[in-house]
Parts: C-alpha cells; sequence; structure tokens
C-alpha cells in the first residue's frame, strides 16, 4: 500500500480543524501574518488600532525571548492610545479561553538566516501558538523534532519574531503524534504522547487532532497546563497522566468533600501536578487556603525550589511553627509546611491562634501520602479541620501487603485517604519513556575455606557477621573503584551507595578515604546521616527515619557501636573533607550549618545536569547514605545505585528510583548493583506496584539478551555496508541515511552492554577497531550535513539525530592525547606503533578531537621526533598549538578582509558568554561594510568560520 504524502497529511489535518471550529486564512509571509495579527487582536479586543498605535503594540510583542513572550502573551500591554487614552490590550484570555479567536493557516515562509517555510500553524487571536511540523507515514517522527529546532535556530526570531510566541509544538508522521513544549533546552525526550484518561495513548493524528487540538482543549492547556519555569527559564507543559489527574482534583473539590489520592508512579513528575493543582484549587472560590504537605526538611527544601520554579515567590517555606501559624492566618493563598510543623499548630499551644480555621475549607495536599500519615498526627489534623479536604499522592501506596505491623489495624492508604483518582503505574510510566528501566546485578558470591563459592544467603553461614565483614567491605569497595567508571560513564554522572547502618557507613567511608589517599582512586566520596538508629533489622521497614531521628537539632542517640559523641566526631572529619573539596564551612555543631550540609550535596547532585556546571571543579561522585535520599530526592544526573542494605516494598520501589530520571540517549537506563540477594525482593515489589507481568517491562534484560540484540543490529548493519569502507560506496544520501539510522541502533545497544560488569569485547561479533572504523565513518556523515548546512544545501540527513551524546563516553581531551604520546615517546616497538595507531583512531572516534585530529597528527609526524623528552611534549605541544591558532586566525582575517583585533575580542566575548555575535557586531570588524544583498550570506559565512575556530581551539583542550 503506498504511504500518505505529506501533503495529503496535511490538507486532512487543515479540512479536519475547520470542521473543529478553526476559521481557515491564507497567510503566505511575515507581512500577511502581521497584517493578520492586527485584524484579529482589533477584533478580539473590539477595538481598532492605527498604523501608530499598532506598531507600539509590534515593538512591545518583539522584546524578549521565548521564555519572555510566554509572559508577555498571559499579560495585558498599557497602550497610549493618540486620542490620549489609556487602553490595555489583551492578546489571550485565560479565564474563558473558548473567548479567544482560533484560526488555521499552512505553508507560511519567513525568512530569517535561512528561509523556512512551516507546515501546519494555529493562530490564536492572530498570535502563532501551536507549530504542526509533519512527515510522511513510514518517516522517523524524530525527523519532524529535529526540523523544528533547525527553524527555532535559523527563522522564528525574525519578522518581529512573532513565531517565539509558539507555546506548543506537534509533530507527526500520521501513525505517530507528540506534543511538546517550546523552550530552548529542547531533547526528544521532552515530546509526548496524548492519552485519554485510562492512560491508553492516542497516536493517530486524526485522532490526537480530535482530542487535543479542538480549540476547547487546547485553549484550555494554554491556559492552565503550561507551566513557566523560573529557575531553568523555560515552558514546561503537563503530560496527560498530569492533566487528568489534576482535572478529577478540580472536580473532587468542586463536587465533593471527601479526600482522595493520587497514584502517580516515583518519577513521573508528582511535584508538578501537585502544584498545579494547587495553584487552580486555591483560586476556587469556596476554597479558603491550600496546605502543601511533606514530611521531612530535604522534601521541604527541594518541594519549595520545585514550587518557586514554578511560579516565583509562590510559596514561603515555613522556617518554625509560629511563621506557619501566622500563614495560615494571614492572606497566603498557598502554604506550604511539614507534616511535624502542621502538629505543633493544632496543638494545645497555638490551637487559640488558628481557632477561626477550624471550620473553613481548607484543602491539604499530601506529598507521599504514606510516609507519615499513619499515626496521631494524621487524625489530631482532621478532627481539628473539620472542614478539611485531604488530597494524597503517593508513588508507592500503602496496601494491606506492605503495611508496616506498627500501622494501627495495618491500615492502608484507601482507608486514610480514600479512592483512588487517577492511576499511572511504573510500567506505564516506561511504557511512555517517561522514567527508565533498571539494569539491575546482583554482586554477592564470597569465597568460603575449600574455595567454592558461595552466595551470601547460604543458611549455614552466620549472615550477619559474613555482611559485616571487614573484608567482604573491602571486596565491596575494590569492586565500585574497578567499575565505577564504567557505571557512571567514567564519572559523568554520579551514584548514591545504600548501607544498612551508621556503622557501615562508617566502614564503607574509611576505607574509600584509604585507598584514596594511597592513589588507588580519585573519586569525590561524601556522606550524610543524622547519627540515627541502625536500620537493618528483621522489622525494618526501610522508611525514611522518623521526624526525631531525622530532625537535625534533636537528633536521637544511635543504637550502634559507635557512641553518639563517636559517630558525630567522624561525621564531622568527613565534613571537613567536603569543605576541603568544595571550599565549605560546614559543620555538625551548628544545626543550619549541618542542614546546609545536607542542602550543597543536593544541590551539588542536581545541578549536574545544568548546562553551566562545572563538572571539574564541581562534581560529586558517591554520596554514601543508610536511608537519607532515597526517597523524595531527584536528580536526573544519578544514574547508579550501590545497595548493601536489606530492601523490600515501598522501600525498595523508591531507592530504586533514584536512578531512573530520563535524561537523554546516553541514560539508557537506572543501574542497579546489589549486594544482597534482593531478587525474590525485586520481583515482589514491582509486581505489588505494577503487576506480575511486569518484571520484564521494569527491568532490563540479563547481559546474554542484549548481547544477542547486539548481534541482530549488527547483522542489519552488515547487510547495509558489509565493511565500514562500504560506507564510501554508498549510492546516495537514501542509502547514507540507512546506514546513519542502522549504526545509531547498534550504537544504542552498545551503550547497554558497556554498562554490564560482565561486558567483553570478546563475547561479540566485531572487535573494537572495528566498531570505531564504523563509528569515525558515521561522524564522517555528520560533519557533511554540517558542511551542507553552512553552504544552504538541504540533506535528508540533516533530518537525523545523529545522537552524538552516545559517542561521548569517556572524556577524552587533548590533555589525554598528550599523556598517551608521552608514554609513547621513546619507544619503537610494535605496541609504540599500534599505540600510535588507537592516538590517531581516537582523534577520529571523538566528536570533539575530530575538528583537532590534522593538527594534532601534524604535531606527531613533524614535531615529535625532534622532542628527546616525554616530559617535554606538552610544553611543546602548547607552543605549537599557540602559533597554529595565531596562523589560522591571520588566515581567516585575510580571507575575509577582517580588523584582527576586534574580530579576536569578538571571538573572547563568545568564548566568555556564549552568546553567537549579530552581523552588525561581525560588520563592524570588516574593512568594508558589505550591501544589503551580499549582508545575509557575508555574516553567516563569517560566523560559521568563527564557530569554526572556537571548536578547534578552543573547546575540548582540558580533561
Amino acid at each position: 500500500m503506498a504511504h500518505q504524502s505529506e501533503a495529503q497529511l496535511e490538507n486532512n489535518l487543515i479540512q479536519q480543524l475547520i470542521g473543529l471550529g478553526y476559521a481557515s486564512v491564507k497567510i503566505q509571509d511575515g507581512d500577511a501574518l502581521v497584517a493578520n495579527l492586527k485584524s484579529q487582536l482589533e477584533l478580539f479586543n473590539k477595538t481598532s488600532f492605527s498604523n501608530k498605535e499598532f506598531d507600539a503594540v509590534l515593538n512591545h510583542l518583539a522584546k524578549g525571548n521565548v521564555f519572555e513572550k510566554a509572559k508577555t502573551l498571559r499579560d495585558r500591554f498599557q497602550l497610549s492610545k493618540e486620542d490620549g487614552t489609556s487602553f490595555y490590550v489583551q492578546f489571550f484570555n485565560s479565564e474563558d479561553w473558548n473567548a479567544n479567536l482560533y484560526q488555521v493557516t499552512n505553508q507560511i515562509s519567513l525568512e530569517g538566516s535561512y528561509k523556512n517555510r512551516f507546515d501546519v500553524t494555529l493562530l490564536v487571536n492572530g498570535l502563532p501558538l501551536v507549530q504542526i511540523e509533519l512527515k510522511r507515514s513510514g518517516i522517523e517522527i524524530k525527523e519532524a523534532f529535529n526540523q523544528i529546532n533547525r527553524y527555532q535556530l535559523h527563522s522564528f526570531w525574525s519578522n518581529h519574531g512573532l513565531f517565539q510566541y509558539v507555546q506548543l509544538f506537534v509533530i507527526t508522521n500520521g501513525g505517530n503524534t507528540k506534543y511538546l513544549a517550546n523552550n530552548k533546552l529542547q531533547s526528544v525526550k521532552q515530546t509526548f504522547f496524548w492519552a485519554d484518561a485510562n492512560n491508553k495513548n492516542i497516536t493517530e493524528l486524526k485522532d490526537f487532532a480530535a482530542a487535543f487540538l479542538n480549540p476547547n482543549h487546547l485553549g484550555k492547556m494554554i491556559a492552565h497546563y503550561i507551566v513557566i519555569n523560573e529557575t531553568h527559564k523555560v515552558m514546561m507543559v503537563l503530560r496527560p497522566y498530569q492533566y487528568f489527574a489534576t482535572e478529577a482534583i478540580i472536580q473532587q473539590v468542586k463536587q465533593s468533600n471527601d479526600n482522595a489520592y493520587i497514584w502517580h508512579t516515583t518519577g513521573s513528575g508528582k511535584t508538578l501536578t501537585s502544584f498545579k493543582a494547587s495553584q487552580i484549587v486555591m483560586d476556587m472560590p469556596e476554597v479558603h487556603k491550600v496546605v502543601f504537605v511533606v514530611d521531612r526538611k530535604d522534601l521541604d527544601y527541594q518541594t519549595m525550589n520545585e514550587f518557586n520554579a514554578f511560579k516565583k515567590d509562590s510559596v514561603d517555606v515555613t522556617d518554625n511553627t509560629q511563621s506557619l501559624v501566622r500563614q495560615l492566618t494571614d492572606n497566603t493563598k498557598l502554604v506550604l509546611t511539614t507534616i511535624q510543623k502542621l502538629n505543633n499548630a493544632v496543638s494545645d499551644r497555638f490551637k487559640h491562634s488558628i481557632e477561626p480555621l477550624r471550620h473553613k475549607k481548607i484543602v491539604f495536599i499530601f506529598d507521599e501520602c504514606h510516609r507519615s500519615q499513619f499515626g496521631e498526627t494524621h487524625e489530631r489534623i482532621t478532627k481539628f479541620f473539620d472542614k478539611s479536604q485531604l488530597i494524597g499522592f503517593t508513588g508507592t501506596p500503602i496496601f494491606a501487603e506492605n503495611a508496616s505491623k506498627n500501622d494501627k489495624g495495618k491500615r492502608t492508604t484507601k482507608d486514610l485517604f480514600g479512592n483512588c483518582l487517577h492511576k499511572y503505574v511504573i510500567t506505564d510510566a516506561i511504557k511512555d519513556e517517561n522514567v527508565l528501566r533498571f539494569g539491575i546485578e546482583y554482586v554477592g558470591k564470597y569465597k568460603n575455606k575449600s574455595n567454592s563459592f558461595i552466595d551470601i544467603e547460604v543458611e549455614e553461614i552466620d549472615k550477619q557477621e559474613v555482611l559485616d565483614s571487614p573484608k567482604r567491605i573491602d571486596k565491596i569497595v575494590d569492586y565500585i573503584i574497578v567499575y565505577h567508571g564504567q557505571k557512571t560513564f567514567n564519572k559523568q554522572y554520579s551514584a548514591l551507595l545504600t548501607v544498612s547502618s551508621i556503622d557501615n557507613a562508617v566502614q564503607y567511608y574509611d576505607l574509600f578515604q584509604q585507598k584514596k589517599e594511597a592513589g588507588e582512586h580519585d573519586l569525590r566520596i561524601a556522606t550524610i546521616f543524622t547519627y540515627g538508629t541502625n536500620e537493618d533489622s528483621p522489622n525494618a521497614k526501610d522508611d525514611l527515619p522518623s521526624d526525631e531521628e531525622y530532625d537535625f537539632d534533636m537528633a536521637a542517640e544511635p543504637q550502634s557501636s559507635y557512641s553518639s559523641s563517636h559517630s558525630r566526631d567522624k561525621l564531622e572529619t568527613y565534613i571537613g573533607h567536603y569543605n576541603k573539596m568544595y571550599n565549605g564551612s560546614f559543620t555538625t555543631k551548628d544545626p543550619k550549618l549541618f542542614e546546609s550540609y545536607f542542602k550543597d550535596i543536593s544541590k551539588r547532585l542536581k545541578d549536574r545536569e545544568k548546562e553551566n556546571f562545572n563538572d571539574e571543579k564541581d562534581r560529586l561522585d558517591i554520596v554514601i547514605v543508610v536511608n537519607m535520599m532515597l526517597t523524595g530526592f531527584d536528580a536526573k544526573k544519578v544514574n547508579t545505585l550501590y545497595v548493601d542494605k536489606n530492601l523490600k516494598q515501598h522501600g525498595l520501589i523508591q531507592a530504586f528510583s533514584r536512578t531512573n530520571r530520563i535524561l537523554g540517549e546516553q541514560k539508557s537506563q537506572g543501574n542497579i548493583l546489589s549486594f544482597r540477594n534482593l531478587k525474590k525482593a525485586t520481583d515482589d515489589a514491582i509486581t505489588l506496584f505494577s503487576n506480575k507481568d511486569a518484571i520484564e517491562v521494569v527491568t532490563i534484560p540479563d547481559y546474554e539478551k542484549i548481547a544477542e540484540k547486539f548481534d541482530e543490529a549488527l547483522r542489519f548493519l552488515r547487510e547495509i555496508t558489509p565493511t565500514y569502507q562500504s560506507v564510501n560506496d554508498l549510492e546516495d544520501e537514501n542509502a547514507e541515511a540507512l546506514f546513519v539510522q542502522a549504526f545509531r541502533k547498534l550504537m544504542r545497544t552498545m551503550n547497554v552492554l558497556q554498562s554490564y560488569t560482565d561486558f567483553d569485547w570478546d563475547d561479540l561479533l566485531i572487535d573494537e577497531q572495528e566498531f570505531e572504523d564504523y563509528k569515525s565513518k558515521y561522524l564522517d556523515l555528520y560533519e557533511k550535513v554540517k558542511r551542507d548546512i553552512q553552504v544552504e544545501k538541504i540533506s535528508i540527513l540533516d533530518d537525523i539525530d545523529f545522537e552524538l551524546e552516545l559517542i561521548h563516553r569517556d572524556k577524552i581531551g587533548v590533555a589525554y592525547i598528550l599523556k598517551l604520546l608521552a608514554q609513547m615517546k621513546g619507544k619503537n616497538t610494535p605496541d609504540a606503533k599500534a599505540q600510535r595507531k588507537a592516538i590517531i583512531d581516537l582523534l577520529g572516534g571523538d566528536i570533539k578531537l575530530r575538528s583537532k585530529r590534522e593538527l594534532i597528527q601534524k604535531f606527531i609526524d613533524e614535531n615529535m621526533p625532534f622532542i628527546k623528552d616525554g616530559d617535554d611534549i606538552e610544553e611543546e605541544f602548547e607552543k605549537y598549538w599557540q602559533e597554529q591558532k595565531v596562523l589560522a586566525l591571520g588566515k581567516l582575517c585575510e580571507e575575509e578582509h577582517l580588523d584582527k583585533a576586534q574580530f579576536k575580542a569578538l571571538i573572547d566575548a563568545y568564548i566568555y558568554s556564549g552568546r553567537e555575535p549579530i552581523k552588525d557586531e561581525v560588520f563592524q570588524c570588516l574593512d568594508n561594510r558589505p550591501s544589503i544583498l551580499q549582508a545575509r550570506v557575508i555574516g553567516d559565512r563569517i560566523i560559521a568560520k568563527m564557530k569554526e575556530f572556537v571548536e578547534v581551539f578552543e573547546k575540548g583542550m582540558v580533561a
């Protein structure tokens, strides 16, 4: 059957949208877009604008970037009319979204750096708020995504930047349709399928248009369900399960006073859902106040930051009970506090102050509602606030099967919170690629006297004696040192090590420190505990410690072999190491400074995902914990959990879920290395929180299964290109695209395979050298695409995501290459020749070094023979590099007739700020300003050359 063409797909969609209530309008270019905007804004605002007045409106709309324009869209503009009056121009009606004016057009053509033509555009009050990019059926949907990224770069900023008002993009090939928010940090991982309330994905374009693009729903999404993140300065859009949960909460509050809960699996974005629900509910006239409740200081801090990220200053954390009482009784509509402070507020001491609230409708929204809700606190709160309504969120509900014996009558989440309003379990999240699967390896066999291997769970052995054995812990530390780089892509990610007691935490830390001082590793290790109780016992629930154990200024005495002072002294020493590594001043001697120590560790792990994070200076590799950070803590750059404690049920799922946040193609799974036999406990927990068939969905297969997948992908690659030299003979770009997609699939599988400690090249049907040769050809094609873009050549390869993060496996820089050269110097053996070839291959196989390959190879060939001492190589290379840099800059300036000093200053500013210069800044460096006709071409060419210069001589020069 013939594929439906892109034109057919586009025409059918437009006809469907007209049927849904969109007015059809023909807009061919930027001028027509502006003219249509004027007429639509006049109609929407029930006024008319003179040309001068509309110019003022356009000037206002043109200000700012995408993030700032999202705010402009939702604000009003005070326009000074020519008759002397003021008029407030509204751009979008968020209260009554059906009052907005909806239009559909297609094939708008805009010219920025390059000329682009857009498929289908949805206009609201004349502003382009939704852009739909289509590919014919059978084409990878990611190509439409890459096209959007190119439009962002090339033309959305032109014509008053009106296309920077796009709130949502839709990408589709007819059979697969996804949506995403418009932001500068776009990744294909941030594209979502729409779904129904039962989490059934709606993938067909026709069905998606009916459910999502109808004006009522689309208007509501733009009005209520796009969140402006102040921390990252981006827009976020709710996923369908977040939308349906929020809508269910709104209906529950409107129609009833009954309590209820939301079951959304750990890692699926409960904070965003709860924030949006809180924000909408607090504006309901029948609701006096919304109180968002967490159960510990670390969650208090993290949740407050996340809430304030979504809306600046939306919550003011309550530092003490007096502050909470004040917020409960003033005009604050949204209060964030801990369950413990809330419990204090309803005690006899403060009851008289909050007595006026007793009969007010207050909605309490509980984060992770199972943690602290099974005691007298829950009863006391509900008894005092007799018109309260409780809404709970949890990723791991309490059922009869996992209720603690200590809970009154083994109470469940349903007993305390009533019905579940919406469910989104771990299998749903993995299916939707909203969280990652777990790669679990069990490492726990040790030799007995007869040298036969035995599992740690064998009954004849005194288990605790084996588990606490210094020899065993020493072996585990050695194991982590050997495999940590492999698990974390050479320390690009961080890990947690959870142990069963403070005794063990001290043992582990001391061993790591001793081995570091002996030069056996350079890992940066920290630990955090509150000198509380030993957690590993037959009755351990693996929950977080109680508030009394946790609270920094009321830490309980430990029930361990260490006295409180001894464990505290140890921790003080460890914090001293941390202070030295990161220039801190934390201590256990001051409760606030100790709290700040915990916050600094949390922030350091979370901030690794930021673009400007200094990995060499601020990286933290492993944090040793007993219970802290195993629940409620999210950091996308944590990908590994080492486990040396017994976990079960919700405690196990919560702990494992620290590792499975989505972050690009490189992070393919959460790594779990368990030094205990937790296989049955893991299977039981996954079954409890999803279903008996979920284990294969939640965990990645054994090493052998992935190796089979690799062999299958390799066979497919060799059908297209039997050898790496065959890539040179591919007939056209279609054939090249097939090779790129085949090798990319092979790389994805290799990415997973190399995360296993069992990985061995000898198990595969390709050796490492041949794999690197294929990779080099793959990168050659990527560079060809970059060259094509510079000369404005359209290439189908430009629509393919090369997923370069899969190639950035090792932090290899010029410094690393120089070390290899120093080792090679003076040796004229077959091994040295092989090492030289390996270095050249390394230069070709790493994306950051390829641009430097020719110059480094020239240094090896022409300079190395004259360097007598290997210790001088680094200094000689630095001199050589500076000479080449001066020559390259001089050549560039001569070719383009640029003032060398001015252009060098422009390059320095670009390196410092990362901001690409505008063409006027480039033209100031020219001897003669070009004509209008030549300006764009010359400006683009010079900027491209400048970027290439920086790529070669500046980027990747350390590590």
